[in-house]
């Protein structure tokens, strides 16, 4: 009911609908005309056959015979009066069964439908909407963002500017507002002045509109953009946008980083304050086998191990935690703890020759990062590509990454790592499997588009699985909180927390945090100087501000003791 108003407001303003209504009301008018003249003509024929019925029963004999009821009930004997009878029910099929149904439904259900999708989709945001975040596009980035978006309770509107693509997502039970991407009423509708953030993942020139547009309202709100091309970073930047990323040129360059003697060990992916956080594959080293207490690794390094991935498997460290080969550590330490387990585990990792190649199967945008990656590092690499418009230079092999010959010419019984980078998450898992067939000691990493493949790539056998979605979400859901989360994987987040008063006092051993809570303390803020890998015995002061890393629901679990 609540739509009504609305659909009557959209008919009555509507230029195209009171032409429709002019349409319809011009053929009901030709029709009633045509029963009329039908209903006289019945009336005389009759009489020239010696019959005399009322006007009533003519209108009667002319609807029932046009509509092909044909009740029977009143005939002509003569063959004037079956010719017409003929000519009535023909016109009757003609106008009733056929026009008729058209007119009313191109000229009136068709538009009341449209009034009423059209009054379903919201076109504005309540008058009191503030801290919500704009997104102006639906892809998996947006879905996995949404998600993030709803763990921290900030509301956010997705902007579809075409009608069925709004209704779609509004039957998803998405919140969506239809618009024009390009009208500054659209985002004041919006309340472009009260919002956190606009996040724009179009293509560039859309993006360009969309910043330009927004910038004008705004001169202080954060917009948030993906740039396809290196050459719209600047012309990005100059429409207004805050923050521009290559999210795809970041994918393939993460996927660079994580093979085999890339990095000389640690790859780090975050930063708070300056604490580093990065990863290292134990693959090839002398951690393969060991427990965490036998690795000695803080030790040696001054590193702390906060986690663990085990083909796509947080789990948090237990000091008789077995690092096998597939296994993925995560360090947190200082710039000088890092290097220091660079220099001791760095040598182990350096196995890439010009016999022994990284392959990269795939040579779009993401596998051209990656190339370029391996390129700066002086790391040989050989690129399967099946489309001769993406053949760079000498390192690129055209051909099927499904094909042995070609693999085999790229070098895969060599190869110490493979990169598979294709758009296609099945084309991605049918790949790992096969290469994993060929090929068991190698090291594969693969690209995930959805992050509902990530389990299945991990099954399939890839020791790495980087997924677009979490990787382009994360770093926007970082943005949002400057300083006070860092979201490092789908679900683990770097956070800080006030020490509380049932702490205060007590040593970091003597809290057992981890154990109650699944958390690791992994920095201890003391007037202003952030004590990076704490010692056990350290004490906890009531104003101490601790840096912590755990997943959604370890945090929780410790705001539910300890706060």
């Amino acid at each position: 009911m609540k739509f009504i108003p609305a659909q009557i407001l959209y008919f009555t303003q509507s230029r195209t609908t009171k032409r429709n209504f002019k349409l319809l009301f011009t053929f009901t008018l030709v029709l009633a005309i045509l029963v009329l003249i039908y209903s006289v003509l019945f009336h005389y024929i009759m009489l020239f056959e010696e019959k005399e019925f009322s006007w009533i029963t003519g209108f009667y004999w002319t609807l029932t015979v046009m509509s092909t009821l044909g009740f029977g009930d009143i005939t002509f004997a003569s063959d004037l009066g079956k010719a017409f009878t003929m000519l009535v029910l023909m016109s009757g099929i003609l106008f009733l069964l056929v026009m008729l149904p058209f007119t009313f439904i191109q000229f009136f259900y068709g538009p009341w439908l449209e009034a009423q999708s059209r009054a379903k989709t919201p076109r504005e945001l309540p008058e009191n909407t503030t801290g919500h975040v704009i997104l102006t596009s639906f892809d998996p980035i947006t879905i996995n963002l949404i998600e993030q978006l709803k763990k921290y309770d900030y509301k956010y509107a997705i902007l579809a500017p075409d009608l069925q693509h709004a209704l779609e997502l509004y039957d998803l039970n998405y919140n969506v507002v239809r618009g024009d991407l390009g009208d500054p009423e659209t985002y004041k509708r919006l309340r472009i002045q009260n919002a956190a953030m606009v996040v724009a993942n179009n293509d560039d020139m859309t993006n360009t509109n969309i910043s330009f547009t927004v910038r004008e309202i705004s001169e202080k709100i954060p917009i948030v953009t993906n740039a396809d091309a290196e050459n719209s970073i600047d012309i990005l930047e100059l429409a207004g946008s805050t923050y521009v990323f290559q999210f795809m040129k970041m994918l393939g360059e993460s996927l660079a980083r994580r093979t085999l003697g890339m990095s000389m060990g640690a790859n780090i992916i975050g930063k708070f304050d300056e604490l580093l956080i990065a990863e290292a594959p134990a693959m090839r080293t002398p951690l393969e086998g060991k427990t965490l207490v036998q690795s000695n690794l803080r030790k040696k390094t001054g590193v702390t191990v906060v986690g663990l991935w085990e083909r796509g498997r947080f789990e948090i460290p237990q000091p008789e935690t077995l690092i096998n080969s597939t296994t993925v550590l995560l360090l947190a330490g200082s710039a000088d703890q890092l290097k220091k387990y660079d220099e001791v585990f760095s040598i182990y990792h350096v196995y890439h020759t010009a016999d022994a190649p990284v392959l990269i199967l795939g040579g779009g945008r993401v596998g051209r990062a990656a190339a370029q990656i391996l390129e700066e590092r002086q790391i040989s690499y050989k690129v399967v590509e099946k489309s001769q418009k993406f053949i760079q230079n000498d390192n690129y092999i055209q051909g099927n990454a499904a094909d042995l010959d070609t693999l085999n010419q790229a070098g895969i019984k060599k190869a110490s790592s493979v990169i598979i980078t294709t758009h296609d998450d099945s084309m991605n898992i049918y790949l790992t499997i096969y290469c994993r067939k060929l090929r068991s000691d190698i090291q594969i990493i693969s690209r995930a588009n959805l992050d509902g493949n990530i389990s299945k790539l991990h099954s399939a056998g890839a020791d790495l699985v980087m997924s677009h979605a979490s990787m382009g979400a994360n770093t926007i859901i970082n943005l949002l909180k400057p300083n006070k989360i860092l979201m490092v994987a789908e679900g683990l987040n770097i956070f800080r927390a006030s020490v509380s008063q049932s702490l205060a006092g007590k040593s970091l051993a003597e809290s057992q945090i981890r154990k109650q809570t699944g958390c690791s303390v992994i920095a201890i803020g003391k007037k202003n100087k952030l004590n990076i890998n704490p010692e056990p015995s350290i004490l906890l002061r009531k104003h101490d501000e601790m840096v912590l890393i755990g997943t959604s629901e370890a945090e929780k679990r410790l705001m539910d003791i300890y706060q």
